[in-house]
């Protein structure tokens, strides 16, 4: 599917197929495309190509209303004199459900959603996380053959949203619900997601399981994207022993043991995560470097080095080091990605 807005594509020829209660996520930087696919699939905006299909069911050219879906949205856009009682039965109540059974499922989504001991409140009287709750209950509630999600947890604190990536898992789980779910946090849809669609100025860059995309991006958006914070421009020299590769940069040599497909002698793109740069006085990958900053995070430090050419590099460690302190950094050579420079 393919939407414009006027000469501006906003999203360009996307193709996928989601299994039966398989949970994909739609992953980017702000402006890639992720909301405006999701509202495409909604009915919240037409299509500029392309067809929708809900298995057999061609649903693009139905009404929101009618596809089926479930949406929850950033804003919980929950109506503020309505309880949460009367929230969550409001989809059913739109679809004439019989007052019996809407009672029955509502309190069947409000003990799902640990909600029981709150349903008569109003959404002023919750916190952002039972507000967001609210908004799930009232889109699983209707039993819709997909869920929708647009960056729900953007607007909670960094608490609360890892508490509700636990609780949308959960749910996830036990209701075996198809789900799409756009978000820009790598983490949040690595911890969610089977599949994850990253995707860059409308096209789609990667399809992959969170480990694929995390541990092998297929180009240097998608590396750079997912925390491979090291993209150092280096010269492709040959082939050598073991197929591995031989990189060379001013005071910077490394060995690589595979590249990406388009790679060849001459200029590429290196990418290396923070994590796999290890400080040892020896090993494969030797690279000479002082240390400029240090950042504790916690269970570890955000630790930025130079090269005596003046090449930065990132690492994170549990070691304690010194600013100035002269080390030596290496790195397994399976964990150099090495790229086409025309990616960057």
């Amino acid at each position: 599917m393919s939407r414009a807005f006027g000469k501006s594509v906003a999203l360009s020829n996307l193709s996928l197929t989601i299994r039966n209660g398989e949970f994909v996520a739609l992953l980017g930087p702000s402006g890639c495309g992720k909301s405006t696919a999701l509202n495409c699939l909604a009915g919240l905006l037409p299509l500029s190509g392309g067809t929708i299909h809900l298995d057999d069911r061609r649903v693009d050219t139905l009404l929101p209303e009618r596809r089926d879906f479930g949406m929850v949205f950033q804003n919980y856009a929950l109506f503020p004199h309505l309880t949460v009682r009367q929230n969550i039965g409001f989809g059913l109540k739109i679809k004439k459900t019989s007052k019996s059974e809407i009672v029955r499922r509502v309190n069947a989504a409000l003990e799902l959603v640990q909600l029981t001991m709150h349903a008569d409140k109003h959404p002023s009287q919750l916190s952002g996380g039972q507000q967001q709750r609210v908004a799930i209950a009232r889109a699983i509630v209707i039993e819709p053959q997909v869920v929708l999600m647009d960056e729900p947890l953007s607007n909670l604190d960094a608490k609360l949203r890892h508490e509700m990536r636990g609780e949308i898992k959960r749910l996830h789980r036990e209701l075996g619900l198809t789900t799409v779910y756009v978000t820009h946090d790598q983490e949040e849809a690595l911890s969610l997601a089977d599949r994850l669609v990253v995707l860059h100025d409308g096209h789609v860059q990667q399809i992959g399981s969170p480990e694929e995309v995390y541990m092998n991006p297929v180009n240097s958006f998608v590396a750079d994207f997912m925390g491979y914070r090291n993209l150092i421009p280096m010269e492709l020299l040959h082939g050598g022993s073991n197929n591995n590769y031989s990189l060379k940069a001013p005071e910077v040599s490394l060995t690589a043991s595979k590249i990406a497909p388009g790679a060849a002698a001459g200029n590429v793109l290196v990418a290396i995560r923070p994590e796999d740069l290890t400080f040892a006085k020896s090993g494969a990958n030797n690279i000479s470097c002082h240390v400029r900053s240090i950042e504790y995070q916690g269970k570890d430090f955000a630790v930025e080095v130079q090269t005596k050419s003046g090449v930065s590099l990132y690492v994170r460690t549990p070691q304690r080091l010194e600013i100035g302190q002269e080390t030596n950094l290496t790195v397994d050579p399976d964990r150099v990605l090495v790229y086409p420079i025309s990616q960057a």
